[in-house]
């Protein structure tokens, strides 16, 4: 399959590398609206560079794009990516809005192509641990907390062209920094019912538009969740997820889980802990999560983080930014 990237930055350095190391598939364009990116990457793999999404896709019609842009042209290229033909594979978010989310069904609706998302953080293997155990022996949830506590800092925002804004990030440290730990809860704990939010801009107030503080209260059908995320520590410390069973508490610091027995035992399972091929606080399964959807599209199969499995995560996120700009709770939006 041919594959094609538009948006050069970080993380399609990790899309690349993830394409280049897979059996069948060929990296034939990328696309930038700073041309010398696209040709930077053109170069390392062998393809060819264009300023344009449109030239892109018209000049090498790709079986599958990867959306690796700023927030606010997801959902549009994946549109015009849909449009053109190509199957398309989206970084987070999937959506900045209602509105957008619309827009993005109703595309999928009228498309034969799948659309994938990158919730690569569910590939983990202290994830899939995790949620074994939770199937298997931890018996019923009585609740969970989850953490994240990173840095960012003044000239990560001004520097990119569109981080900080609301226009065109969507918001801060839940959509950009934090949103795979509340994927995670909802892959965990099933579907979240309401939440009850606040949010804050500490320490980067009248330079950014967005949070860089969030808290939530998640309601889910047999359990709740406290959910804190911040851009405004010192350093990028390992998310935690933290879940009470009636069996056992589930502590989950990728790459490590620790499980807290009711008699007081207390196990370190063995977990087959991978490289990230990025930024360690990214996680390690890009690549699992990506050879996932080029095997269901060669095996006309569902890929398991299409739109619908990955809902309950977007209207979760967005009904967070609803309680916290509104400050009462909001009942999150089923299908």
């Amino acid at each position: 399959m041919k594959a094609a990237i538009v948006g050069c930055g970080n993380i399609a350095a990790v899309h690349a590398a993830s394409l280049a190391g897979m059996e069948g598939c060929t990296l034939c364009g990328f696309a930038d609206i700073k041309k010398e990116r696209a040709e930077g990457f053109a170069a390392q793999y062998n393809g060819n560079a264009y300023a344009s999404l449109e030239e892109l896709l018209e000049r090498e019609r790709p079986d599958v794009l990867h959306i690796c842009t700023p927030h606010y042209l997801h959902v549009p290229m994946a549109v015009c990516g849909l449009t053109s033909g190509a199957h398309v594979f989206m970084e987070k978010p999937p959506a900045i809005s209602q509105e957008q989310l619309s827009e993005l069904k109703d595309a999928i609706r009228h498309s034969e192509k799948r659309v994938g998302f990158c919730f690569q953080n569910r590939y983990n293997p202290c994830v899939q641990l995790t949620r074994r155990l939770l199937e298997t022996e931890a018996g019923k949830i009585r609740g969970a907390r989850g953490l994240v506590t990173w840095s960012r800092d003044e000239k990560y925002y001004t520097e990119s062209g569109w981080r900080g804004s609301l226009a065109t990030e969507g918001g801060g440290a839940l959509i950009n920094q934090s949103v795979h730990t509340l994927d995670l809860l909802v892959y965990l704990l099933g579907k979240p019912l309401w939440t009850d939010a606040g949010m804050k801009n500490h320490h980067l107030q009248g330079i950014i538009e967005v949070e860089d503080t969030m808290e939530a209260m998640v309601r889910f059908a047999d359990s709740s969740a406290c959910f804190y995320a911040t851009t405004a520590y010192c350093t990028d410390a390992a998310p935690l997820i933290e879940i009470v069973c009636e069996n056992m508490t589930i502590r989950m610091e990728d790459p490590q889980v620790t499980v807290f027995y009711r008699d007081g035992r207390v196990e370190k399972p063995s977990v087959d802990a991978q490289r990230p091929m990025g930024k360690s606080c990214w996680g390690s399964s890009h690549a699992a999560c990506i050879a996932a959807f080029y095997r269901a599209i060669r095996e006309g199969e569902r890929f398991t983080e299409d739109l619908d499995g990955v809902m309950d995560t977007v209207q979760l996120m967005l009904a967070v930014y609803e309680s916290a700009r509104g400050g009462m709770p909001v009942e999150v939006q089923g299908e």
